[in-house]
């Protein structure tokens, strides 16, 4: 049994594939010439040299593949090209659905994000049906996302594609080798580079209990259904504190008023505009986000598929434990 991955030499992507290489399956993995392999170094896995964009490349890599896990996206919350962004996102995850569906896959699991699902009022856990809407989604990130996700269940009523749905919230842990937003804050925190915090919240899980959730939902999600696959949920004080403890720091003592970041927001992204640098640390997205505790329950998956994460602060601690080790901190 061949399985493609796609996203494979990324953060959540590699996770999977070392859980499918340990299970025994047959793993192919979607990569770019120029992708960075270390994630995946040393692991029995056949490359498929293409792109979500290339059809004809995503056809050669689906042939022969009874399954697909569908990792990849564009997960940035500032980009000076959100239509990019739409393009792998959105346009992306069709193409290589429907290669896989050609190419005879009996069974699809899609990675999307909490980031398309609905929040409540006072930080009380959302899930799965929670009501949301597009005009919710704030960002194009979020915005490419929910799109994506209402692609695929609109391929699996029309088309009969057989796809099941996860929604991972905050993954922290070892192999963030961009790394994330997620972990350009916790690197941040660690090298004692962040010393106020807002008051904000989100649902922190190990990576590899994400990785276990996917295969979970491989073997027992009900088709077009969609499951939370997150942890604990977390105050931004209380993650801020947890990463500085496992790196040895001070915590941050002060909380500061959304609108005194936002500004200092705006003139980031202004400067990397003009500069032509990276993607700005404080971004506006990122702020306004901010101002909602992002808490979820990951009920149905316990319910359903046995998904039984571990405890959040290990997920930090050992994300802290692989950035010093491999040169991320200060």
């Amino acid at each position: 049994m061949t399985i493609l991955v796609t996203g494979a030499t990324g953060f959540v992507g590699a996770a999977v594939v070392r859980k499918l290489v340990r299970r025994g399956f047959e793993v192919r993995v979607l990569v770019r010439p120029n992708s960075d392999r270390s994630n995946i170094e040393g692991l029995d896995v056949d490359e498929a040299i293409g792109d979500l964009a290339d059809r004809v490349s995503l056809e050669s890599a689906a042939k022969g593949c009874v399954a697909l896990f569908h990792v990849a996206a564009d997960y940035r919350l500032w980009t000076r090209e959100p239509q990019q962004m739409f393009a792998t996102n959105v346009d992306g995850t069709r193409n290589v659905l429907r290669a896989a569906a050609d190419a005879g896959a009996t069974r699809i699991v899609y990675t999307s994000s909490v980031a398309v699902l609905g929040l409540r009022a006072e930080g009380e856990p959302a899930d799965e049906e929670t009501p949301v809407a597009f005009a919710d989604m704030i960002g194009p990130y979020k915005q490419s996302k929910f799109r994506a996700e209402e692609e695929v269940r609109r391929l699996v009523a029309d088309e009969g594609l057989p796809a099941v749905i996860v929604n991972p919230s905050m993954p922290a842990g070892p192999g963030d080798v961009k790394p994330t937003p997620t972990g350009r804050m916790i690197v941040e925190a660690a090298s004692g580079r962040v010393p106020a915090y807002v008051d904000s919240g989100l649902n922190v899980v190990h990576v590899d209990d994400v990785a276990t959730g996917h295969l979970l939902a491989f073997e027992g999600g009900e088709i077009g259904e969609r499951y939370v696959l997150g942890g604990d949920d977390m105050s931004l004080r209380e993650i801020l504190g947890t990463v500085t403890a496992a790196a040895g720091r001070r915590p941050p003592r002060f909380r500061v008023p959304h609108g005194l970041v936002l500004p200092v927001a705006y003139a980031a992204e202004t400067w990397s505009r003009l500069s032509g640098g990276k993607e700005p640390f404080v971004t506006v997205d990122g702020v306004r986000m901010a101002r909602k505790r992002m808490f979820f329950s990951s009920a149905k998956a316990r319910r359903v598929l046995g998904y039984d994460p571990g405890p959040a602060g290990d997920a930090l601690g050992d994300a802290v434990t692989w950035f010093r080790e491999n040169g991320y901190c200060s």
